[in-house]
C-alpha cells in the first residue's frame, strides 16, 4: 500500500497537484516529478522540497532505495523552467543566481546520495533533467527515452553538471552532443552510458513493485533490460571523429565547410544547425567540456556556477528564451553575428573565479558524513 508522505501544495494554481509528490512502498521511497502539463518543467520549489527530502531520505534505515520518476506519459523532464529564471533575472538577478546555485546543489547532492537511486525515464530528458538523472546508479530507458542538452540554442551552455558526463564519452562526441544539442536516443545513450538499461515503460510499476519487497535492483533490473542494436550516433561516431577533433571551435567550423564526400551532407547541415545558435554560448561550451577533462563532478559544478552568474549578466540567454519560448519567433538577436567574432579573451572571462560570491559546494566527505 502506497502512503503519501508529504504532498505539498503547489504555488503555480495551473498545477492541479503538489509539483513533487513523495512516497513509501516498503523498503522504497519514490519521488515524482507532477507537473505534466508543462512536461515537468523543473522550478526552483520543485528543486528545494527535493532538496530537503533526499537527506531525510538517507537517514531513514526502512529505505533502502529510492525512485526518481514522472506522472508524464511523454518526458522525465524536459528541462529548466527557464521562463520563470529569465523573467526573475530582470529584476532581481541575485535571485536567479541563487536558483543556479541551488540546482547544483542538488545535483551534487544526489552525487554523493548514500543509497542506490534509479531513474525511471521515457520520453524527454532534457537539462534540469538530465541533471537529475545523470547521477542515479541505475538509469533506466524506456522506448520513447529521449536525452538532450539544446541550451546553446537559447544562449546558456549545458550546465548542471552535465559537461562532466559529456567530457567523458568517447571524444569527440560528448563535445558534438554539447554543441548541437542533438538528440540521443535509448539504444545511443545505453551505448554511451546515459542510460545502464533499457526497459519498456510498460515494466516501471513492474519494476516499483519489486524494489518496494527490497527484490536485488541489479538482478530485477538486468533481467528486464532489452539489448539494443547500433543506434544512429553509433553509426554516426567515425564521421563526427573527422569533423569535431580540431583543438578549437573555429577549426571544427572550418572542418565543417570543407567537408566533402560521404559526410559532405551532415557536415553541411550541422553547420547550419551551429549558425543558428548563440556564437558565445558555442564558444562557452566548447571550451566548457574541454575543461571539464580535467575536472572532477564538484569542480564541474563551480565552473557551471561562474559561467551561469555571467550569462545572466549577457544578453544572450534572455534573448535565446524570448526567441524560442516566449515570443516563438525563431530570430533571436544574437549578441555576436557569427562563431568567428568571439575572442579568446571574452570566453576566458566567463570562467574567472568570483572571489566571494563562489560556489560553496562541501566535499564529497563531507557531504557523507553528514549522511546525505
Amino acid at each position: 500500500m502506497n502512503e503519501v508522505v508529504k504532498p505539498v501544495a503547489a504555488a503555480d494554481s495551473a498545477d492541479a497537484q503538489a509539483k513533487v509528490l513523495f512516497q513509501r512502498h516498503g523498503a522504497m521511497a519514490s519521488i515524482t516529478l507532477n507537473r505534466p502539463a508543462v512536461l515537468n518543467a523543473f522550478d526552483d520549489e520543485m528543486r528545494t522540497l527535493i532538496a530537503n527530502e533526499i537527506p531525510r531520505i538517507a537517514r531513514n534505515p526502512d529505505v533502502y532505495i529510492v525512485v526518481l520518476n514522472s506522472a508524464s506519459p511523454k518526458a522525465f523532464s524536459a528541462g529548466g523552467d527557464v521562463r520563470a529564471l529569465v523573467k526573475t533575472a530582470a529584476t532581481d538577478q541575485k535571485l536567479a543566481a541563487q536558483y543556479f546555485a541551488g540546482e547544483y546543489y542538488l545535483n551534487w547532492l544526489l552525487d554523493c546520495f548514500s543509497k542506490p537511486t534509479v531513474s525511471l525515464s521515457d520520453g524527454l530528458c532534457m537539462g534540469s533533467g538530465a541533471g537529475l538523472s545523470c547521477y542515479n546508479t541505475h538509469r533506466v530507458a524506456g522506448e520513447n527515452y529521449k536525452f538532450a542538452m539544446p541550451e546553446t540554442a537559447i544562449g546558456l551552455f549545458p550546465d548542471v553538471g552535465v559537461s562532466h558526463v559529456l567530457a567523458r564519452m568517447p571524444w569527440p562526441l560528448g563535445l558534438y552532443l554539447g554543441l548541437t544539442g542533438r538528440i540521443v536516443e535509448r539504444a545511443d545513450a545505453h551505448w554511451l552510458g546515459l542510460a545502464t538499461h533499457c526497459v519498456p515503460a510498460a515494466a516501471f510499476p513492474q519494476i516499483m513493485a519489486g524494489l518496494g519487497n527490497a527484490d536485488p535492483v541489479d538482478e530485477m533490473l538486468d533481467g528486464l533490460h532489452q539489448r539494443q542494436p547500433a543506434g544512429p550516433l553509433q553509426r554516426d561516431a567515425a564521421m563526427i571523429g573527422d569533423l569535431f577533433s580540431g583543438g578549437t571551435l573555429v577549426e571544427i567550423v572550418k572542418a565543417l565547410e570543407s567537408a566533402t564526400g560521404a559526410s559532405a551532407e551532415f557536415a553541411k547541415a550541422t553547420l547550419a544547425d551551429l549558425r543558428k545558435r548563440s556564437p558565445i554560448s558555442l564558444a562557452i561550451t566548447d571550451e566548457h567540456i574541454r575543461r571539464c577533462r580535467k575536472l572532477d563532478l564538484r569542480e564541474t559544478l563551480i565552473q557551471d556556477y561562474r559561467i551561469a552568474i555571467r550569462c545572466l549578466a549577457a544578453s544572450d540567454f534572455a534573448e535565446g528564451v524570448r526567441a524560442a519560448l516566449i515570443d516563438k519567433d525563431g530570430a533571436p538577436r544574437w549578441q555576436h553575428a557569427a562563431i568567428e567574432n568571439v575572442t579568446a579573451n571574452e570566453v576566458a572571462s566567463y570562467f574567472a573565479p568570483l572571489g566571494a560570491a563562489e560556489l560553496d559546494l562541501p566535499t564529497r566527505s563531507a557531504m557523507q558524513s553528514a549522511r546525505v
